[in-house]
């Protein structure tokens, strides 16, 4: 397989590339600065099984929002996954918000443009588009389970996510089978939420926040790539995917299992208002909740690796 990789040097992407190459597929990456993504990429791998020796990583530049993507690197591919974006996790001014938005629904709008052009070109277009998004979609709906088929917020990151999805799902009139990855919280030490709440709690000052009450619908890190493989494999997934375990937990029963997981308290509460003054408006995302449910995975059959959020936070620290 050929397949080209935007996003690579990222949390998700890191562990794709390293899957991918695993399996022996060639791999060309898509970066704004191809220097040093080509240093982050993984090196001496091994393959598994009776795989083919590693696939080989070929690392090109390319600004998603001030350019087209290189046609050079979407020709004769067979599937393109998309993870580019601007980091949510910062205080939302209005540049950022701009740049959090810009990043995705431009830089898609971008990619799907090179796509066009690769389509006439001699070796074609790839053939699959996988697309990240999240579960932002959704916005904030409390304890109300949701599937694919629920209907999108109205707040910010829903707003991103509607733009994003719209930008990727452009590919299926050039003939591309597109799926939109809407992720959860990804259970990863080495980055992301999980990363951040480490520090307080093996100091053992850790606990709920806002109450607790809100859902957290998270996915350990391998079963992303594990649905991502998924995807690229198997004709039967397209549209909108939730990549998120089967059991959403409250923030509250997250904290409790964090601790459990690093023999610490987890009982100091953390009030809605301190995070607010110090992110304000992205404090949203911890504040309030989405309990997403993996609806399409589990019925075309994905059988998740890690499924209990106790054994899933102890793996992730392993």
């Amino acid at each position: 397989m050929r397949v080209t990789v935007t996003g690579a040097s990222g949390l998700i992407g890191r562990r794709l590339v390293t899957a991918l190459a695993r399996r022996g597929w060639e791999i060309a990456v898509l970066s704004r600065d191809a220097a040093a993504t080509r240093d982050a990429m993984p090196q001496g791998l091994t393959p598994q099984g009776d795989q083919s020796p590693t696939g080989a990583i070929d690392v090109m530049q390319w600004n998603p929002v001030a350019e087209v993507a290189p046609v050079a690197a979407l020709t004769g591919r067979d599937a393109v996954i998309h993870l580019a974006g601007a980091t949510i996790s910062q205080r939302w001014t209005g540049a950022a918000k701009s740049e959090i938005s810009d990043s995705r629904v431009v830089g898609t709008r971008n990619l799907v443009k090179g796509i066009g052009e690769a389509a006439a070109a001699p070796n074609g277009a790839p053939k699959f588009l996988l697309g990240a998004s999240a579960i932002g979609y959704y916005g904030p709906r409390g304890a109300e389970p949701l599937d694919e088929d629920s209907p999108a917020g109205s707040d910010f990151l829903a707003e991103v996510c509607v733009s994003w999805e719209r930008e990727a799902a452009a590919a299926a009139e050039l003939g591309l089978r597109v799926v939109a990855l809407r992720t959860g919280v990804v259970l990863d030490a080495s980055g992301g939420a999980l990363a951040k709440m480490l520090p307080p709690f093996r100091a053992g000052i850790g606990g709920p926040v806002a109450g607790g009450h809100q859902y957290v619908s998270w996915v350990h890190g391998d079963d992303v790539v594990g649905i991502m493989l998924a995807c690229c494999d198997d004709e039967h997934w397209s549209g909108a995917v939730n990549a998120t375990a089967p059991q959403p937990v409250t923030n509250a029963d997250l904290s409790r299992a964090l601790g459990r997981v690093l023999h610490r308290p987890a009982l100091l509460p953390v009030p809605a208002l301190a995070l607010r003054a110090m992110y304000g408006e992205m404090a949203s995302l911890v504040t309030t909740g989405a309990r997403v449910m993996p609806a399409k995975a589990l019925v075309l059959g994905y059988d998740f690796k890690h499924t209990e959020i106790d054994e899933a936070l102890s793996d992730a620290l392993g």
